[in-house]
């Protein structure tokens, strides 16, 4: 009969067994985070993909513009002394006097142009301007090009924003820009609960292979980058066509919305001295007493003058740069007596007008500059990234003969009430000021409940097996 071995005093005693770590108060959410984050990955990333590529491209779009438009806006050589601005728009309206002068914005630089902005030229885009690039120092016409929008946006820069925006199919094609947007938040902050939720766990796959490897790098990326791609999405809604309609008029209502200078001219001389010929920029004082005015009012480059729009109206001047420091100053003058009649100054603006310029100028990359630049390259790049390898690890789960196996059902009876009641009010309310975000998503829990329950009746319909033989 054997004995069991004795312990000696010389050998050290058995450690007791490790306690079973906590669970993390994440924990009850992750599987129905996981099914949502891999559902919304699937079917929104193709979406996102293309919204990364064309940001990619439009956030290069500035510095390749300066160089393919550097004929037009730049000056063969700087000289001396500059020609008043009305001489200027004379030169421009003498080359191109088609159209209706509808700004104009002064050289900022002493190698830049002025830009004379035409408004209604045949062959020319209504929502566009002519731009009619003039030497300050010669008044020579160095060229003439289409611009878009207030952040003066030439040819390539204008096609490759409207691709990004809309795909170039016009209203339709916004939507999936917004339907991007609406989401990139979601899988962006479903990223970030499962990577605290399983932080520890993902530290291990490092140097590891395969689906492992690829979870590290998707993790590891992700949660640098999600801070970026939350950003982005909240600025993104802000002009979107349904979402940003309503943040419109939540700002309004709040008091919040962007003031405006008031642009009708005062006093009893209104209405006099504004004759003009047809489509030009001189109304009473001209341009130059106009110009003057804003500079003592301490309007600095780079600024533009809008004419008036009729006889009751003022001219306006406002400063149209948005890199840091931002000008967006404006003040209104008076056509008959080139006097100022109203002054709007930025710092005056509400918080949230404040926060929602900056906001918008940080997404599109001129806030900052070249900087701004290469780092939203930087995040497009980690997006597109992040796609590759969340499709490589769908293939990857599937292990050659279940391809794209989803998340098993009933993630959501793990959630205790008190998390999973408030979480499916926040996301209602989210869902009804962001539609592309609220109807894709009821339309996922429909289709997947329903999916769910024929799955389960057939399961129920099919016989069990019958014992081995044996």
């Amino acid at each position: 009969m054997s004995t069991a071995p004795s312990t000696t005093k010389d050998e050290a005693p058995q450690p007791a067994a490790a306690p079973a770590p906590s669970r993390s108060r994440l924990a009850p959410l992750r599987p129905l985070v996981l099914r949502l984050h891999f559902y919304a990955g699937v079917l929104v990333a193709p979406f996102l993909l293309v919204a990364a590529v064309t940001g990619f491209l439009y956030a290069g779009a500035f510095q390749a513009e300066k160089l393919v438009y550097a004929q037009e806006m730049t000056v063969a050589k700087v000289g001396d002394t500059e020609l008043p601005v009305s001489e200027q728009v004379a030169a421009a309206r003498k080359a191109h006097p088609e159209g209706t002068v509808s700004a104009v914005r002064p050289s900022p630089e002493a190698d830049a142009t002025t830009r004379v902005l035409l408004s209604g030229v045949k062959g020319v885009d209504p929502d566009h301007s002519l731009a009619v690039f003039v030497d300050p120092y010669t008044g020579k016409v160095r060229g003439a090009l289409e611009q878009y929008g207030s952040t003066g946006a030439l040819p390539l820069r204008t096609w490759i924003d409207e691709l990004h925006r809309d795909l170039h199919l016009g209203d339709t094609g916004r939507l999936y820009s917004d339907f991007a947007a609406s989401w990139l938040w979601v899988i962006a902050g479903g990223g970030l609960v499962l990577w605290f939720s399983r932080r520890r766990a993902l530290r291990k796959v490092r140097g590891t292979s395969g689906r492992r490897r690829t979870l590290g790098l998707h993790g590891t990326v992700g949660v640098w980058a999600a801070a970026g791609f939350i950003f982005l999405s909240a600025t993104g809604l802000t002009w979107s066509t349904y979402a940003g309609a309503n943040i419109d008029t939540l700002r309004t209502s709040l008091g919040q919305a962007t003031p405006s200078v008031s642009a009708t001219a005062g006093g009893e001389h209104a209405g006099h001295g504004t004759s003009a010929s047809a489509g030009g920029a001189e109304h009473g004082v001209g341009l130059d007493k106009v110009l003057a005015a804003a500079r003592a009012k301490g309007l600095t480059d780079p600024v533009e003058l809008v004419p008036p729009a009729d006889a009751n109206s003022a001219y306006v001047v406002k400063q149209v740069q948005r890199s840091w420091p931002e000008k967006q100053d404006s003040v209104a003058v008076d056509p008959a007596t080139g006097k100022v009649t109203d002054e709007l100054r930025f710092a005056d603006y509400p918080l949230l007008a404040k926060l929602t310029r900056w906001g918008i100028d940080l997404h599109t990359g001129v806030l900052f500059g070249l900087v701004n630049q290469i780092a939203l390259m930087l995040l497009a790049l980690a997006l597109i990234l992040l796609i590759v390898w969340g499709y490589r690890m769908w293939w990857q789960r599937g292990r050659g003969s279940a391809f794209g196996r989803p998340i098993p059902r009933g993630a959501w009876q793990q959630v205790p009430p008190q998390v999973l009641v408030p979480a499916a009010a926040v996301l209602a309310v989210l869902g009804y000021f962001v539609p592309l975000l609220g109807i894709p998503l009821a339309a996922f829990v429909v289709v997947d409940v329903l999916l769910g329950e024929i799955a389960h009746r057939k399961g129920r319909r099919t016989p069990a097996p019958g014992p081995a033989v044996k």
